[in-house]
């Protein structure tokens, strides 16, 4: 029997943690996370981690593993994910992966792209730019040398844009150049499902989701973080910006609309990295269960 792992992916607040449940119960097996801030044991409320009721329903591997001071990579997941991953192939055929950041739902399922070793000296020099110009002034440096990584890549996540930038000054080439080269093979099968909705109902269902996370205490959860504000993990939509209300920066309100506003923001960019995808079967977010199980079901009797 061919092993299978069913990827879902989607925008944030379309529902994949409830799918990936349904899809775990019904095929009697486990789920991986690849949400890369879920990882954190400290950030339960901010990244909409799945509930204790809800880890009770399916047992659950990569969530609140880590500890928001520890560092990890997403070649590290990527390695921690494929032997997870041969260990539950040994007891099931089917296993669900869900999660909507982008990087490292394609390190599981394709393999991280290798790029050339580049001088220390760059990465230091963009990091003082970042410091004393900000971040504008690095996106707009990514936008004149690699307008293909501009526009694909998470331009918000300074890591993100200085990486792209010092393959680009470092090897004189777009960072985008080196993408999709060699790809690991895996031995695996893959089937990949997309929730989708009009943009209207996205944009609403995160706006419902932010007010729901703020009854639920993510000021409080927050304000504990304060102290950490500086890491890369805390760098992340729900915290960000309360820190700038902590700080007196922002009102309470002006923090709040501007979590939402960054959640959608956030959603746009996954829709158009996950678009790039041709392999994807899309689902409306309201299809039954039964009609997505029957075309998993349908794909998997095809490669048997």
């Amino acid at each position: 029997m061919t092993k299978h792992l069913i990827s879902i992916i989607g925008p944030t607040a379309i529902g994949k943690t409830t799918l990936s449940i349904k899809l775990a119960k019904h095929f009697n097996t486990e789920i991986i996370s690849a949400d890369s801030r879920q990882f954190f044991k400290e950030m339960q409320i901010g990244t909409a981690a799945p509930t204790q009721d809800e880890l009770s329903q399916a047992k659950h591997h990569f969530i609140h593993h880590k500890s928001i001071q520890d560092h990890y990579s997403v070649g590290a997941f990527e390695k921690d994910a494929i032997s997870c991953l041969n260990m539950l192939f040994k007891k099931h055929d089917v296993v669900i992966m869900v999660g909507g950041s982008g990087l490292y739902v394609d390190a599981v399922t394709n393999g991280l792209d290798e790029f050339p070793d580049v001088d220390k000296k760059i990465r230091k020099n963009l990091n003082k730019q970042l410091q004393d110009k900000g971040l504008a002034s690095l996106q707009n440096q990514l936008k004149t040398l690699d307008i293909k990584a501009f526009n694909t890549i998470a331009v918000d996540n300074p890591h993100r844009v200085i990486r792209a930038l010092e393959i680009c000054i470092g090897t004189g080439k777009p960072y985008s150049s080196f993408l999709n080269k060699g790809k690991n093979k895996r031995n695996f099968k893959i089937i990949t499902i997309g929730l989708k909705a009009e943009r209207d109902i996205i944009y609403d269902r995160i706006n419902q989701r932010v007010g729901l996370m703020v009854e639920q205490g993510l000021i409080d959860e927050a304000r504990a973080l304060l102290p950490y504000q500086q890491l890369n993990a805390l760098n992340t939509v729900g915290y960000k910006e309360l820190f700038h209300y902590f700080s007196n920066k922002w009102t309470l309100d002006f923090a709040i609309s501007e979590i939402k506003k960054n959640s959608r923001r956030f959603a746009k960019r996954q829709l158009t990295w996950f678009r790039k995808r041709e392999d994807v079967i899309w689902f409306d977010y309201l299809t039954p269960i039964d009609v997505i199980i029957n075309a998993i079901k349908e794909k998997i009797d095809t490669e048997n």
